[in-house]
C-alpha cells in the first residue's frame, strides 16, 4: 500500500514514457495506457538494472491485462501528477498501490482491490507504552513520524496537541530517525515495513489502525469517474485471478510479503 496511499495532489510535472507491454504475443484490438508511480517501492515495484520495472505490482498488472486480453502500456508519472494525469486522458488507469479511500472517491473511481494491508504503527520492542492507534491519546508525549501528503500524514491531524507528529518526504527518511532514536513510532501500510522488520529485529508493530475513510478499504486501481465499462473489466479480471489461483502464484514469487497482504 504504498506511500500506500497518499493524499491526491493537483499539480505536478509528468515524466517520460516508458512503454511496457504487459500481454502475450498474441496482439489485442485494445489498449490503455497506465499510469506507474516513478519512485521505486519494492517489492512491489522497482526500476532494474536493465531500466525495466519489476515486482508484484508489475506482475499482478502483466496478470490482469492478460485475463482481459488487452494490451497495457505504461508510463512514469511522479506520485503528485497521477491523478491529473488520469483526468487529462493522458492515461487511463493509475496502478500504483493507491489506497481507496473517500477522500479520493470524490474525485475519481476505483477498480475492486487488488491486494489490502493492515495500516500499523512500529516502534522498539523495548517501548513499554501500551498504544492504540484508534485513540491518539494514547501516544501522549510521543513522536510519530509518517510521509507527508499521505492518507497517514492526514489522519495524523486529529493527534491531541501531546503527540508531535513529524512528516518526511519519504518513509526511509522516517524509519532512519526511528532507528537512530528521534521518534517512537512510524505509521504505514504493515506491507511497506517488511523488509525493515525482517532486517530489525528491535522493531515490532505496536498498534494496529482501524480501517476508515482515512485509512482507507484495500488498494485498486484508479480510474476517471465514469469509466464504468473499464472498471467493471479490470474488476472482474482482479476477481478471476484472485479465484483461479493466480493471484497466489504470484505472491508466492515475493516471501517478504507473505501473511503481510490479503487477497480480493
Amino acid at each position: 500500500m504504498k506511500r500506500l496511499l497518499r493524499l491526491l495532489l493537483l499539480s505536478a510535472p509528468l515524466l517520460g514514457m516508458a512503454t511496457v507491454p504487459f500481454v502475450s504475443s498474441k496482439a489485442h484490438a485494445d489498449s490503455i495506457t497506465v499510469g506507474l508511480d516513478d519512485e521505486s517501492y519494492p517489492p512491489f515495484y522497482s526500476k532494474g538494472a536493465d531500466g525495466k520495472w519489476h515486482g508484484w505490482e508489475l506482475d499482478m498488472l502483466a496478470a490482469v491485462c492478460a485475463q482481459m486480453k488487452t494490451e497495457c502500456k505504461t508510463k512514469e508519472i511522479s506520485w503528485d501528477g497521477l491523478v491529473p494525469a488520469l483526468q487529462q486522458k493522458q492515461i487511463d488507469m493509475v496502478w500504483a498501490s493507491m489506497t481507496i479511500n473517500g477522500e479520493r472517491r470524490k474525485v475519481i473511481d476505483f477498480t475492486h482491490f487488488y491486494y489490502n494491508s493492515a495500516i500499523v504503527m512500529i516502534g522498539s520492542k523495548d517501548d513499554p507504552t501500551k498504544v492504540d492507534c484508534g485513540n491518539l491519546a494514547s501516544f501522549n508525549g510521543k513522536v510519530i513520524g509518517v510521509q507527508a501528503g499521505t492518507i497517514f500524514s492526514s489522519y495524523m491531524q486529529a493527534a491531541p496537541h501531546s503527540v508531535q507528529v513529524k512528516t518526511y518526504d519519504t518513509v526511509d527518511n522516517a524509519l532512519a530517525d526511528l532507528s537512530s532514536g528521534r521518534i517512537d513510532y512510524v505509521q504505514e501500510g504493515i506491507s511497506t515495513f517488511a523488509t525493515f522488520l525482517a532486517k530489525n529485529a528491535d522493531y515490532v508493530v505496536k498498534t494496529t489502525c482501524p480501517g476508515n475513510d482515512i485509512l482507507g478499504y484495500g488498494v485498486g486501481g484508479g480510474l476517471r469517474k465514469g469509466d464504468d465499462a473499464l472498471n467493471k473489466k479490470v474488476s472482474d479480471a482482479i476477481l478471476a485471478l484472485a479465484a483461479n489461483g493466480t493471484w497466489d502464484a504470484i505472491t508466492a514469487k515475493y516471501p517478504e510479503i507473505k501473511g503481510l497482504i490479503t487477497k480480493p
